[in-house]
């Protein structure tokens, strides 16, 4: 199972929680990076759906403010992470630190153009902040530095677009920058107070720029986006969110419009743009990056290379799909590959010829790792979403799923850790359209298995989500994976190629074989009983794996029933549940 660069292997950065709060004071530390990020994350989550309805460039596919809040939850995960590692220590995190940390976590969490370019906004300001051997300003940055900061930010933000266009999250930048330059000589309170208020002004004026916002009647989206992180980075420094002008309800800066370039429909891919997005990380060198971003600004537009020290977010709209990755294969080392096809986002008319589809009573919504599983969660009356190794699935892609669903009421398993924020952004939005939705944070497939195995769609809904609830917490869960890197883990440090046995989430196993640390994982897990062991392996595990695992159990541990099940290509040889 493949780690996020920078972060021990079998343990995912911490959820984003509440930072502490705000002690006054004009200057900008690690504290208050943590409270940017989660406030950040807050108000996008809000603004999301809004910010999706006026997405109509560069292309109208209705998920910017999906992206954004996925590209700042990766931010702020790289964060609290930082912050963990110091719990123990007697020491909290630098203002480097938090900066480098949300930096870095952004470029591997971008999603999107908007997100894309927003991690190449913070990665500039951390360009500024992290200065070496800047020991004045190694606790916090004062009201010049952080000018410095937003100024560095939207020029490697222009910087890192192919053919950069007026009217875009661009121009707001630049706006802000110029704003916090007016105002340098005061405290980092108001350098953010005025760069939030120039991007404010500069987003109002993003259709007089781009005439199919003109024409869509609405702002910019990755502008409005932009403008919200600043809202937030003034709250996050003053303990008060900065007042907006006029009559307009907090956290709209315009009307949600369902507005589209002229000739298109909502959410509708314009027809002269390229059908695919492609999105990969790319481990290579500057040279390398350089000849990349000519081959690329040759097959497609749209193009946002952003990142340095040898690690890059790669970001193109194409014809061609498959010759974008092999442009980024000829450059480096590509992973963490997204194609989307924008056609495939637009939501199906209903045919008006057909009478509405009756909703059923009620419906699970689960995510899954493997074709396997996919058919396994079907065979139960699963409506699944597919999750590609290093590839989460996005919020819309959830709430579609619901919606597919076509229930009344739907249950939802995230099956992973990493999906819970994405998971209830997805049902508060089907919630808003009228749809009852329970989500069970189940952190697995495995205890997915086990909560699908006792739903019962004519019980009372809460019943059933408690029936699924219990039989999911009382799986434990376990898994094989893969180091990809030399790495400290909660078992020791880990080598490249080692096999690593995770048990609810931690190394607990460092070995060299799969059968043989499989056997310890298993007795582990085993030591505080179990009545039934599910092992779910990838397609790639040999049969006789299965066979020797199913007869250890029955010879170490009595009257405990073994299940297999074939998963696919899952991400990881296996996954064990013990119920």
């Amino acid at each position: 199972m493949p780690e996020p660069e920078g972060e021990p292997a079998g343990s995912p950065p911490p959820a984003p929680h509440q930072p502490p709060p705000h002690r006054g004071g004009g200057l900008l530390d690690a504290p208050a990076v943590r409270r940017w990020c989660a406030l950040a994350l807050d108000a996008l989550g809000r603004a999301r759906e809004d910010i999706d309805a006026i997405n109509v460039y560069p292309v109208a596919d209705g998920d910017t403010g999906t992206n954004l809040y996925l590209t700042v939850e990766s931010a702020a995960q790289a964060v609290e992470a930082v912050f963990a590692a110091h719990e123990t220590g007697a020491t909290r995190p630098a203002l480097s630190d938090a900066v480098r940390a949300m930096a870095h976590g952004a470029l591997i969490g971008a999603r999107g153009n908007s997100g894309t370019i927003l991690a190449q906004l913070l990665r500039g300001m951390a360009q500024v902040l992290t200065t070496p051997g800047d020991e004045a300003h190694a606790v916090y940055a004062d009201g010049p530095l952080l000018a410095r900061a937003l100024r560095r930010a939207a020029d490697s933000a222009y910087g890192a677009v192919a053919h950069p266009v007026e009217g875009t999250v661009l121009t707001v930048a630049t706006a802000a920058a110029d704003g916090a330059d007016a105002a340098g000589g005061t405290d980092c309170a108001g350098v953010a107070r005025a760069a939030h208020d120039a991007a404010l002004a500069a987003l109002g004026e993003t259709p007089r720029h781009l005439a199919v916002l003109a024409r869509a009647g609405v702002v910019d989206a990755g502008g409005r986006g932009f403008v919200t992180v600043l809202h937030t980075l003034v709250e996050a420094l003053t303990g008060e969110a900065p007042a907006r002008p006029g009559p307009r309800p907090p956290g709209a800066l315009v009307a949600p419009c369902d507005a589209a370039p002229a000739g298109h429909a909502p959410g509708e891919a314009v027809t002269d743009s390229p059908a695919y997005e492609v999105i990969y990380l790319l481990d290579a060198d500057d040279a390398a990056v350089d000849r990349l971003r000519g081959r690329l600004d040759g097959l497609g537009d749209s193009l946002v290379v952003v990142g340095g020290d040898g690690l890059w977010n790669v970001h193109v709209h194409v014809d061609d799909a498959g010759a974008a990755v092999e442009a980024g294969i000829e450059a480096g080392r590509p992973h963490r590959v997204r194609i989307t096809h924008f056609g495939a986002q637009a939501a199906p008319r209903p045919d008006a010829a057909q009478p509405p589809r009756e909703r059923a009573p009620r419906a699970v919504v689960a995510v899954v790792p493997g074709d396997g599983l996919a058919e396994l969660y079907a065979r139960g009356g699963a409506t699944t979403v597919h999750a590609r190794p290093g590839e989460p699935p996005a919020s819309g892609e959830l709430a579609e799923a619901i919606r597919r669903a076509h229930a009344h009421e739907v249950v939802l398993l995230p099956n992973d850790p990493e999906l819970r924020h994405t998971a209830a952004a997805a049902a508060e939005q089907a919630r808003g359209e009228g749809i009852r939705v329970a989500l069970i944070p189940t952190r697995s497939a495995v205890q997915g298995i086990a909560a699908l195995a006792v739903h019962e769609g004519g019980r009372r809904f809460d019943e059933d989500v408690v029936a699924m609830t219990s039989a999911a917490g009382a799986t434990r869960h376990g898994e094989i994976s893969i180091a990809e890197r030399q790495s400290w883990t909660t078992a020791g440090i880990c080598q490249a190629g080692d096999v690593l046995g995770l048990v609810d989430g931690d190394v607990a196993v460092i070995g060299t074989d799969l059968t043989d640390t499989a056997r310890t994982v298993l007795d582990r897990m085993l030591s505080a009983g179990g009545e039934m062991v599910t092992l779910v392996l990838d397609d790639e595990v040999p049969e006789q794996v299965a066979d020797l695992l199913e007869r250890h159990v029955r010879a170490r541990h009595l009257a405990v029933d073994t299940v297999v099940y074939r998963g696919g290509r899952q991400g990881s040889p296996m996954l064990i549940g013990v119920e």
